[in-house]
């Protein structure tokens, strides 16, 4: 009940159903705090489902006819095929295109399903209620479509007297439960026959008649197809992988170990192999074989690998919100160029000048320099002779009340005459 619930999704609940249970937690407070909470979260979808590998089809050039369009409707409608991965319960449904890829895809594929709910898991058989073709797409409703048959037209209500009316269509009030697949062609569609529109759904949906174990396995990978048709079970699976491998179990235990719930389902009966089958949440954590006269044998690692995608890929790197770019740090740090007026990957003409010079840097020979001239001691002052400068008197060509000009001589050199 809780794995059809989760696959199933959320629906909307009446608000007779909400305001009951706002007043059954009002009177009752001492009831729901002795009740326990069970959080149902959607169910986990392998990871090959994610993966999808176009198909190639040979199609014809031709637009669609009349009559072949008739034939192909007739043909399609009432056929009955199995999902061969998930399909989301969502008015929009999943796009296929001819020969090519898958919309939505990845995870939002997967919030898709979360959303909207499963319409089909991967084996559950389908029919084709509803075929239409609309200029380069063929439209197909599985099960009745996502949508109510009159999705407006039920809300709309007719008569004279306003307690008493009657709705212009006529609904069940039944939720709808299917799903809807279009597939889309480059162009116009093309004059295909139904084995070909067939073999183009492969990836989503299978056709030809097959059993309920064959039609579920045809769509998991081929070591586990494998194990689910020789009766193995492995440590990993799924309870519904379980239940196809080995039916139904003959009896169910229900126990717990330290804070760990869990539930053994045991196949078999003395003095044949007996079988425990250990189940956590939805998964198997632990198988025992016990067979009369031989130690049990115990398997408790993974043996699905990485089906469930828990395991990260360490090629794969995540960048975070608030992390830094590396190269950024490396600029901080690496030496900065001296301030200039040109502007980046700028030149001057007389940069190719070789005639014309331009400025360099000062060069100082060994033992010269700034650093130099406050290391080396002041040369000492050198040595000079005094000369006594004499003074002459003459008398004076004007006359004897002037006097005669002196001559002054440097120390060290001829006076002059």
């Amino acid at each position: 009940m809780m794995q059809g619930f989760a696959t199933q999704g959320a629906r909307r609940h009446s608000p007779l159903r909400v305001a009951v249970a706002a007043a059954a937690l009002m009177f009752f407070p001492t009831m729901t705090a002795m009740s326990q909470v069970f959080t149902v979260g959607p169910e986990q979808i392998g990871g090959h489902y994610l993966e999808f590998h176009p198909t190639h089809v040979d199609l014809p050039s031709e637009p669609l006819t009349p009559r072949g369009r008739q034939e192909l409707i007739r043909f399609l409608t009432a056929e009955h095929g199995f999902a061969m991965r998930p399909l989301p319960l969502a008015s929009k449904g999943v796009t296929l295109h001819a020969n090519g890829d898958m919309q939505p895809t990845g995870s939002d594929y997967i919030n898709e399903l979360n959303e909207h709910g499963t319409s089909a898991k991967p084996g559950d058989r389908c029919i084709i209620t509803d075929v239409s073709i609309k200029e380069n797409k063929i439209v197909f409703l599985l099960n009745g479509g996502p949508d109510h048959k009159h999705k407006w037209m039920r809300h709309i209500s007719l008569g004279t007297d306003p307690n008493y009316t009657t709705p212009i269509a006529q609904d069940s009030g039944q939720e709808p439960v299917g799903s809807r697949i279009t597939l889309v062609f480059a162009h116009d569609v093309p004059d295909v026959s139904g084995q070909q529109v067939e073999a183009l759904l492969a990836p989503v949906l299978g056709f030809g008649v097959k059993s309920p174990t064959v039609a579920y396995t045809d769509t998991l990978p081929p070591m586990l197809k494998q194990a689910i048709l020789d009766h193995h079970v492995l440590v990993g699976m799924s309870t519904e992988m379980v239940i196809h491998a080995m039916g139904t179990p003959q009896q169910k235990v229900r126990e717990q170990e330290g804070q760990m719930p869990f539930e053994e389902w045991i196949y078999g009966e003395a003095p044949k192999p007996v079988e425990f089958v250990r189940i956590n949440g939805n998964r198997v954590i632990r198988v025992e074989t016990a067979e009369v006269g031989k130690p049990p044998v115990i398997r408790a690692d993974n043996e699905m690998g990485n089906y469930w995608n828990t395991v990260a890929d360490p090629n794969v790197h995540i960048v975070k919100l608030g992390d830094e770019d590396p190269a950024e740090a490396a600029k901080q740090t690496a030496p900065q160029a001296p301030p200039s007026l040109r502007k980046p990957g700028e030149t001057l003409p007389t940069d190719d000048q070789k005639d014309r010079p331009t400025m360099q840097p000062v060069q100082f020979p060994t033992g010269m320099g700034k650093d130099s001239d406050q290391q080396k001691p002041a040369p000492p002052m050198p040595t000079t002779t005094t000369t006594t400068t004499t003074t002459t008197s003459s008398p004076s060509p004007q006359g004897t009340s002037g006097s005669a000009p002196q001559q002054y001589v440097a120390s060290g050199s001829t006076p002059h005459s």
